[in-house]
């Protein structure tokens, strides 16, 4: 198995990359405050789902195949793209709303709000990337079982990811509410969001396999 100091390396390089925005939290903070906390806690066992089918592929060599085949690869690159162009015209439309101003949506049931957490983080190709680059560089192996290591290490960052991002979602209200009453932040957070989502999606599109 790996030492402790890998799993705490890991473990912070883990922290660093759920810190960073991206589809995930977004789609977490618009279910927790369009639908409360327990919705974005069930959302977020979706994505954790989903972590767990990426890290699995990456464990047993199903992802370098995928990185391998170079249209199983695009189809899941520019499905992925297309669905953050989407997020970036929902922010930024006209009459649009940003995802951290409460809103009213139709209410999802437990096993849609799961499901779409999981598609959300499944439809990521960066998050295979992740997987298929990173965990290598943390296996010895001359400590163990290289299947062994990277489930340890997997669940590591899922770990991570699952208590960060948990955090995010039932404090979602509180940031709503702090915000409701700056109109010009949430324009601004609106604008900067679709201008980022956007900037990925098309970074993905160009993005070449490794």
């Amino acid at each position: 198995m790996p030492s402790s100091a890998t799993f705490a390396a890991f473990a912070l390089i883990a922290l660093g990359l759920v810190l960073t925005p991206g589809p995930n939290m977004i789609y977490l903070i618009s279910r927790s405050i369009s639908q409360g906390r327990v919705a974005g806690l069930i959302s977020l066992g979706g994505v954790a789902l989903g972590f767990v089918f990426y890290m699995l592929c990456a464990a047993f060599g199903i992802t370098a195949l995928l990185f391998a085949v170079p249209y199983a690869y695009d189809a899941l690159r520019f499905a992925g793209a297309a669905y953050l162009l989407w997020l970036a015209w929902q922010a930024i439309r006209p009459g649009g709303q940003s995802p951290l101003q409460v809103h009213v949506l139709p209410a999802d049931s437990p096993a849609r709000l799961f499901a779409m957490g999981f598609l959300t983080n499944l439809l990521n190709p960066k998050i295979a990337m992740l997987y298929l680059s990173l965990l290598p560089q943390f296996i010895d192996p001359s400590a163990g079982s290289v299947l062994a290591q990277s489930v340890a290490l997997g669940f590591t960052q899922i770990a991570v990811s699952v208590t960060v991002n948990a955090g995010i979602a039932l404090a979602a209200g509180s940031i709503a509410a702090f915000l409701a009453a700056r109109p010009a932040w949430l324009l601004l957070q609106r604008w900067l969001m679709g201008t980022v989502l956007a900037g990925l999606a098309v970074r993905m599109v160009l993005d070449e396999r490794r």
